[in-house]
């Protein structure tokens, strides 16, 4: 077997096209939709092919780092997720290839949904001062702009609860009652992304938000994330079926205050390390899942992710004349992974 290692994107697919190598696996619904194509699909050596799979979604997410003063309140956080429209992103940028992601545990046996059960009730009771009183109802639904939906309404949504946390639209921008402004800044190490980002930042402007977006090489990136130095940034959380200790990392108070943790969002709340304890404890299945569906909702009702997106399949280019494959993938596979390690080479011809 021999890896083929590409800097340039546009360089690697053209390889593809051109017979270098034999299998690739795609992660650009641009790539996939408009340009995988040539005389060597039109012959059939090469095929594209997508692999359904039932992996965890994880929950790739733009973080809002709440150790800002500016992402304290709640109402403001959620408003910063009702301006975005994603499925105008899904349609017009991804070719409608993904699905939104919500919560931290989607397509497992963790994942929420409706109002609490009874045991994840009692999980939640001692807690409610500290939690959104939200998290006593219904599971979060990402906003959405199809009809009955709107991008309006969202908008008129966020703007009240704007109004209600002390931001008021004054001279066309959003000013709190010191005349702060509201301005934040989205951190990343790649340019590509303001595709995705501007369309946000012009709806919050319509908002009177100001959204700048900083493209950073990856080592000033990687040390400002290690530093919490950064208003919003995007990340991709992997999923699990078994989640554990990892999350008093990523959600833990004790890791809020640890500079290079996984805490970017500097949640620190005593009900979710009382939940992540319990998670970590249990012994059961039934007394694993009211935990992590009870965490999985104090994150979502808090509301310091926005959720972005995930794909339910693998998309995957091979050469149908050079390898061979079983009849059916295992659906928890990982797309490169089970090629390696289970398709085979055919016989070259005499």
């Amino acid at each position: 077997i021999t890896v083929k290692i590409y800097k340039d994107g546009t360089a690697r697919l053209e390889a593809l096209k051109a017979g270098e190598f034999d299998l690739m696996r795609f992660f650009s619904a641009g790539d996939w939709a408009r340009r995988v194509n040539g005389k060597r699909f039109d012959s059939g050596e090469l095929v594209k092919r997508e692999y359904q799979h039932r992996l965890p979604t994880g929950f790739q997410s733009y973080v809002l780092n709440t150790r800002r003063e500016l992402f304290k309140d709640v109402r403001v956080r959620q408003a910063l997720g009702l301006a975005l429209d994603y499925e105008w992103l899904n349609r017009q940028l991804f070719y409608n290839a993904y699905q939104r992601v919500n919560g931290l545990f989607g397509n497992t046996d963790c994942q929420a949904s409706g109002v609490p059960s009874a045991q994840e009730l009692a999980l939640l009771a001692p807690w409610r001062s500290s939690v959104p009183a939200e998290v006593f109802g219904p599971m979060t639904q990402p906003p959405r702009t199809d009809a009955p939906s709107s991008l309006r309404a969202n908008l008129r949504q966020a703007q009240a609860l704007l109004n209600a946390a002390g931001w008021q639209v004054r001279d066309g921008k959003l000013r709190n009652a010191q005349g702060q402004l509201f301005e934040i800044e989205y951190l990343d190490s790649n340019e590509g992304s303001a595709r995705v980002v501007t369309p946000w930042a012009r709806n919050l402007e319509k908002l009177g938000i100001t959204l700048n977006f900083r493209p950073v090489d990856f080592a000033l990136y990687q040390q400002r994330l290690q530093k919490f130095e950064f208003d919003i940034t995007s990340l991709a959380y992997g999923g699990t079926h078994n989640p554990g200790q990892e999350y008093a990392d990523l959600f833990g108070s004790q890791a809020a205050e640890q500079e290079d943790s996984g805490n970017l969002a500097g949640v620190k709340n005593p009900a979710v390390d009382a939940l992540i304890s319990a998670m970590t404890r249990a012994s059961s299945k039934a007394e694993l899942l009211p935990a992590c569906r009870a965490l999985e909702r104090v994150i979502a009702h808090s509301h310091v992710l926005v959720p972005q997106w995930s794909a339910a399949t693998h998309r995957i280019v091979f050469n149908s004349w050079r390898l061979s494959q079983p009849a059916a993938m295992p659906p928890y596979s990982q797309g490169e992974g089970w090629a390696i390690d289970t398709w085979w080479a055919k016989p070259l011809a005499k």
